[in-house]
């Protein structure tokens, strides 16, 4: 699971994403999904290692089935809030 870590004056983003989506483009209808590098390519973590960096988290953005099993497993993120761009999911989480 690939971990980066947005930080703003006001918010802390966290994204995360399965290692082989990184840098592609998911088009489904009206829907598109891009796993742009600038913004999900971070660190290689292991799920406790990601669990510390989002306690400090406002919201997160997950892509790919290993980080929303994840993040389910957790309870990030409630499986209705799961859509799916070309059988690929993706969920966004505000935590505070």
């Amino acid at each position: 699971m690939i971990v980066k870590i947005h930080k703003t004056e006001k918010r802390i983003i966290v994204s995360i994403c399965d290692k082989g989506l990184i840098g592609k483009r998911f088009e489904d209808k009206d829907l598109q999904l891009d796993v742009l590098e600038l913004f999900y390519k971070g660190q290689n973590l292991l799920e406790e290692e990601a669990l510390k960096i989002i306690k400090d988290a406002d919201s997160l953005d997950i892509v790919g089935k290993d980080s929303i099993r994840f993040a389910l497993k957790n309870k990030l993120i409630d499986e209705a809030n799961i859509i799916k761009i070309k059988k690929i999911p993706h969920a966004l989480a505000i935590l505070r």
